[in-house]
């Protein structure tokens, strides 16, 4: 099943944030996991939320998500954003849902 890191990021340094997206992609492809979207314009629709920059990667599995987050290949760049940026980030463990698939089954 389809796990999902959602990721807020405020960036306090953008010159090492710019460090840390070269580092992180490698790692991320290690573990099996794409990028969704990465940074992009927000617009709210409801609400207060307004992030400064949202990552969605997704994963085969929220272990292979976990296993991923916790990696030594991961932790240079994992330290590199913690010095740099206030993160809020989830792990969403699937599943993911097509309403065009409901509908042609009659669901």
């Amino acid at each position: 099943m389809p796990a999902y890191v959602v990721v807020d990021i405020a960036i306090n340094d953008p010159t090492t944030y710019e460090r840390y997206k070269q580092l992180a992609p490698p790692s991320i492809a290690q573990y099996g996991g794409r990028y969704l979207v990465r940074g992009g314009k927000t617009l709210p629709l409801e609400g207060a939320w307004s992030p400064e920059r949202l990552v969605i990667l997704e994963f085969a599995s929220a272990d292979d998500a976990r296993r991923w987050w916790a990696s030594p290949e991961y932790a240079e760049a994992k330290a590199l954003r913690q010095s740099c940026a206030t993160t809020d980030m989830l792990l969403i463990d699937g599943p993911s849902f097509d309403p065009a698939a409901a509908v042609a089954r009659g669901a």
